[in-house]
């Protein structure tokens, strides 16, 4: 009798009712706590900190909550453990007390298969599914339980932070933050939820600006609308009057010798009918003086140079100082919420021209961003702009009609060569 009264356990004397309860309200506070951690885990930060300024109270607390995730995942595992081997123990008795030793076995098999189903994998799927509902309303409860159990979770912290120490690592937590990659993943997920289609885009196109530079969008020089002001007035004349732009640049002989300055031909205009005598010297007077940007100018600086400058307008030079091409506040704009109307540069869609056989004829003047940007393809933009520039800097001279080559992954037949340059070719994508 003595034996066995030493055998006997505090459990013992409990029901198998009250142990079965037992047990299932364990399980129950198991599979809280996991479906907590993976609902808050799993939340979506910018979409949390919006409902929190929204007003939602389940936001505001979870918010809180995740500001220390050392502690609120103490807390969780803390609690998570003792329920989980308050339910083994509990298991254990009820398995001896219906099967004797065999029972043993029988309940652990049964309680990790239970467990592992109905308190892990199910919650913890059904949390990561609806995080916001399952975090907003666990919420609630974690913050009212952590207010009286935190001196244990405090205390528990203080062992592990020391045990951090010991091994070497830091106990600061950085703030996260978003870079521009991840950021464009955000936006372009965000794309499908967004009203107009051009709004992604556009914000893509903003992050672009960091890396794009005045080189990859300006006028090449040989389009650039000027006046040679050694020209006899009647050429001058029908140049103002035929002009493309509404501003034109005035030079003496070339580009390269002497630039005397942009005239807006709205003030052309104006002289010419204001009756004060209208000649080459009063044209140049009316000339603003040239800005000049450096060809390597990123367009997020040169869009605030503009605005700080007052600037609309500029001449781009390379390192050299000889003229490359130029840019218009226009220009910059264009490249964020795509081509204006009134643009009279010729479009992508216009320079590419797609064929019943699933190749395509493509402008050798077609920029190489547009087609990268179009077809997805991965074109080298570092040393040439222009899909012609392209092909001769693959080729190291100037091709004849018919040469095939191939970059990149595309079967570029050369069909139309002209004025040195590429004038059209038919690509295949291999």
């Amino acid at each position: 009798m003595l034996i066995n009264e030493q055998k006997d356990f505090p459990l013992d004397s409990i029901p198998l009712s009250t142990l079965f309860i037992i047990l299932i309200i364990c399980l129950v506070l198991s599979a809280y706590f996991s479906g907590s951690e993976t609902g808050l885990l799993s939340l979506n930060k910018y979409r949390l900190r919006f409902l929190s300024e929204q007003g939602n109270k389940g936001a505001k607390k979870a918010e809180k909550l995740l500001e220390k995730p050392d502690t609120l995942l103490s807390f969780i595992l803390i609690f998570n453990n003792l329920v989980n081997i308050s339910a083994s123990a509990i298991a254990t008795v009820i398995g001896m007390r219906l099967y004797g030793d065999a029972g043993v076995a029988i309940a652990t098999g049964l309680l990790t298969f239970v467990m592992l189903v109905f308190s892990e994998i199910f919650p913890k799927t059904v949390a990561a599914m609806h995080a916001e509902k399952v975090s907003f309303f666990s919420s609630h409860i974690l913050t009212s339980l952590l207010k009286i159990f935190y001196p244990l979770v405090w205390l528990m912290n203080i062992f592990t932070k020391s045990l951090m120490q010991i091994v070497g690592l830091k106990l600061d937590m950085q703030k996260q933050v978003i870079s521009s990659e991840e950021l464009r993943s955000i936006v372009s997920e965000a794309g499908e939820a967004t009203p107009n289609e051009q709004h992604p885009q556009m914000l893509l196109s903003i992050l672009d600006m960091e890396t794009v530079t005045v080189d990859d969008i300006m006028v090449p020089r040989n389009e650039i609308g000027g006046i040679n002001i050694d020209d006899d007035w009647r050429a001058i004349m029908r140049q103002l009057n035929h002009a493309a732009h509404n501003r034109v640049v005035l030079y003496k002989s070339s580009l390269d010798e002497q630039v005397l300055g942009i005239l807006r031909m709205r003030e052309a205009f104006r002289l010419l009918l204001e009756k004060n005598e209208f000649t080459k010297e009063t044209l140049i007077r009316a000339a603003d003086e040239v800005y000049f940007i450096p060809e390597s100018t990123p367009l997020k600086t040169q869009l605030a140079n503009f605005r700080t400058n007052k600037e609309r307008i500029g001449l781009v030079v390379d390192e050299y100082g000889d003229i490359k091409g130029l840019v218009t506040l226009e220009d910059i704009l264009e490249e964020i919420v795509g081509d204006f109307t009134t643009s009279t540069a010729p479009s992508i869609d216009k320079e590419v021209i797609q064929q019943s056989d699933g190749s395509m004829i493509i402008d050798g003047s077609a920029n190489l961003r547009d087609l990268n940007k179009m077809f997805n393809w991965e074109l080298d933009t570092e040393d040439a702009r222009t899909f012609n520039g392209l092909i001769l800097e693959h080729l190291e001279e100037i091709p004849d009609e018919g040469t095939i080559c191939e970059i990149d992954g595309l079967l570029i037949t050369i069909l139309e060569v002209g004025d040195n340059m590429i004038k059209q070719a038919k690509v295949v994508k291999l």
